[in-house]
């Protein structure tokens, strides 16, 4: 089991380079090595839960601290050894790192599928799947990391594969401007992780997940909540919480195959399950209700955001951030169980939505905007009633799997924070409204275009991901099925009725949003996203501008003026008066020997 252990993470490493070494100009072998390395990955997790005790019929303690009744493994090999720090290359395969690895892995493999039909028409097909391995080999080696040093190593590598994929056209300027921005907002929630890591370390001495952890419980050591804060930054980069949110709307100008990868089951949910890792870490600290306030705000912010955008994947962006703040929230009221269970749920609806907006953008001839679609209920059924069902299960609907992880989270809230439980029934009722917006103006009513008027469906090879991920974005809640509280299901039930009656009386028909004319300030503030970006780039060019005048300053008056001209004029003074008494006469050098011993005797008998 320790080889197939070492397979799942190697096989799209060896995928990666094989395409960029070997493959790179064989369209068909780079398809075939890709999509077989991902399905390689997937089967042999299958045959890791077969052979090594499966993850249970329920997700109740998936907590790390949980163990697998034997099924837990560790395979490890020694990467560094000095005095004082031994780090290991090792391997974690336990509940939590299993149930991540069904959710990489699975709904990898589906978009490896989806992109043979996306991309096909793409000059650089090859390069892509090369691309796409290593951005899965990356987020593997987080998920299975035992430690904060191989995690902090595969989390840069993701960083890097993200930045690759998302300005994947690089030709066109926003692509290649929002694939910097990621990559630069990562630094800096990066910055704060890495700070937290040597916090760790230095007050644990050791970097291994179990030994902080056994530390901790025997009470041997104890940990900060600073430093569980500055862990936490990794996260709000990762999986975009405010104020870090801002790349994630803008990463939606990679091809759509690779959204649905960052939004539904890996790059976004890494800082999630890190923090599911580690929680041990901020429990029972002053970190964890700051977590759960910026996860609740970041939720409640993006819903509004949502509301008034018009493109089909930033919506679907916006949605993801504003789940993702359920999730943070979750972790940060004690319960990294709710928030695994909503990460599972929303692995599976979020690539099925967002592979079903693929499909309709292929449709439409790469045509995103809600408004210039309508009518493709007729015209695309498959990806119509897949993205229904998507739908439905973002909702939370009941019997679909959304209705149950969401309910679990807003039980949660309900327990320990009544406030952040407000915010999230809020949170809900947005969701129901942008949600059910998108659906009746996409795929209701009659074409606003001759793209939409002249649609087909996708080919078999795009439809059938969408008909797989269907299943468990329905079937995937019953593995977690609890009796939920009568006010919680209350509130969802009222929310529920009242968004979608709102959206549909508002939308139904519409042949242009009417909300703008109504509410227009608040409006064009959703509209914008409430300025973040124009901030920012306000405070980056204000900080540039005076740091750059500081610098000049130093430079001119400390560097130049002080240390520069300033030694070069001691220097020069110091000679001048040294020659002064360098007469050559002497008489003038016995006069002053003679004075001189004069005031030796003088000072010596005084």
């Amino acid at each position: 089991m320790n080889t197939a252990a070492w397979l799942i993470l190697l096989l799209p490493l060896f995928s990666a380079v094989a395409i960029g070494l070997g493959a790179f100009r064989s369209r068909i072998a780079s398809a075939a090595i890709s999509v077989g390395a991902v399905v390689g990955s997937f089967l042999l997790t299958l045959l890791l839960d077969w052979a090594n005790a499966p993850v249970p019929d329920t997700l109740e303690g998936i907590s790390p601290a949980a163990a697998l009744d034997g099924g837990e493994l560790h395979p490890s090999v020694i990467w560094l050894a000095i005095e004082g720090l031994h780090i290991h290359i090792g391997l974690q395969i336990d509940k939590l790192s299993k149930l991540m690895l069904c959710v990489v892995t699975g709904v990898g493999s589906l978009i490896h599928i989806f992109s043979l039909g996306y991309m096909k028409e793409d000059r650089d097909f090859s390069r892509y799947f090369a691309f796409l391995s290593l951005f899965v080999f990356s987020m593997l080696g987080i998920v299975l990391a035992d430690n904060f040093v191989m995690m902090f190593i595969f989390w840069e590598l993701v960083g890097v594969s993200s930045y690759l994929l998302i300005g994947f056209w690089f030709e066109k300027p926003s692509a290649a401007d929002a694939a910097k921005k990621a990559f630069l907002t990562n630094r800096v929630g990066d910055f704060g992780f890495l700070i937290g890591i040597l916090m760790v370390w230095a007050a644990m001495g050791s970097i291994n997940f179990d030994a902080i952890e056994s530390k901790l419980a025997t009470g041997t050591a104890a940990i900060t909540g600073l430093a569980g804060f500055l862990i936490f930054c990794g996260a709000m980069g990762k999986s975009a919480q405010a104020p870090l949110h801002v790349w994630l709307p803008d990463a939606m100008e990679g091809p759509t195959p690779v959204s649905a990868l960052i939004h539904a089951a890996t790059m976004v949910a890494a800082g999630v399950y890190m923090l599911c890792r580690v929680f041990f870490l901020i429990e029972g600290t002053w970190a964890m209700e700051a977590i759960a306030w910026i996860g609740g705000l970041t939720s409640l912010l993006a819903a509004l955001m949502a509301v008034q955008q018009d493109d089909i994947k930033r919506i679907l962006a916006y949605s993801t951030l504003s789940q993702l703040g359920y999730m943070v929230m979750a972790v940060g009221l004690g319960s990294p169980d709710a928030a695994m269970f909503h990460l599972t749920t929303h692995a599976s609806f979020k690539a099925l939505l967002f592979l079903g907006a693929g499909s309709v953008i292929v449709a439409l001839h790469h045509e995103q905007d809600i408004w210039r679609m309508g009518g493709l209920r007729e015209r695309m059924p498959k990806t119509c009633w897949t993205f229904f069902i998507g739908t439905m299960a973002l909702c939370g609907v009941p019997l679909f799997s959304g209705f149950f992880s969401k309910e679990v989270i807003l039980d949660v809230a309900m327990e320990n924070n009544i406030l952040l439980f407000l915010v999230a029934v809020f949170v809900a009722l947005l969701t129901v409204f942008y949600m059910t917006r998108l659906f009746v103006v996409a795929f209701m009513g009659e074409p606003r275009s001759s793209h939409a008027e002249h649609a087909k469906e996708s080919p078999a090879v795009m439809t059938v991901p969408l008909l797989v991920l269907a299943v468990p974005s329905v079937l995937a809640g019953y593995f977690n099925a609890h009796e939920p509280n009568p006010l919680v299901l209350a509130a969802s039930l009222v929310v529920l009725v009242f968004g979608m009656l709102v959206a549909n009386t508002v939308y139904s028909g519409a042949k242009a949003d009417p909300l703008p004319a109504r509410f227009g300030r608040l409006a064009k503030a959703l509209r914008n996203r409430f300025w973040f970006d124009e901030i920012y780039q306000w405070l980056i060019d204000k900080v540039q501008e005076n740091l750059a005048k500081l610098a000049d300053a130093i430079d001119r008056w400390v560097i130049a003026g002080l240390l520069v001209r300033g030694a070069h004029g001691t220097t020069e003074l110091a000679g001048r008066v040294l020659r002064l008494a360098q007469t050559g006469n002497l008489q003038t050098y016995a006069f002053w020997f003679a004075a001189g011993m004069a005031a030796l005797l003088i000072f010596t008998l005084s």
